[in-house]
């Protein structure tokens, strides 16, 4: 899988693990992207850049936990 196909896939599996929030992503390049997480009101949540070492299965779900951790301190 390349760099491309990673990143998307990544971004469609923080999309639908933050559901309601809104996902944004941007600054995608050099292999690396940040992604914000925007309640109903439009008030941003939480942000974080990505790179290249984040993208697979385990290191995903370990951003996806601390994640949900920070929103619900």
């Amino acid at each position: 899988m390349n760099a491309q196909h990673q990143i998307q896939k990544a971004i469609s599996t923080l999309t639908h693990a933050f559901a309601p929030f809104d996902c944004r992503i941007q600054a995608t390049r050099k292999g690396s992207f940040s992604f914000t997480l925007v309640d109903k009101t439009g008030i941003a949540q939480y942000s974080q850049r990505l790179y290249p070492g984040q993208y697979n299965e385990e290191s995903l779900q370990q951003v996806i936990e601390r994640t949900r951790q920070s929103l619900t301190a």
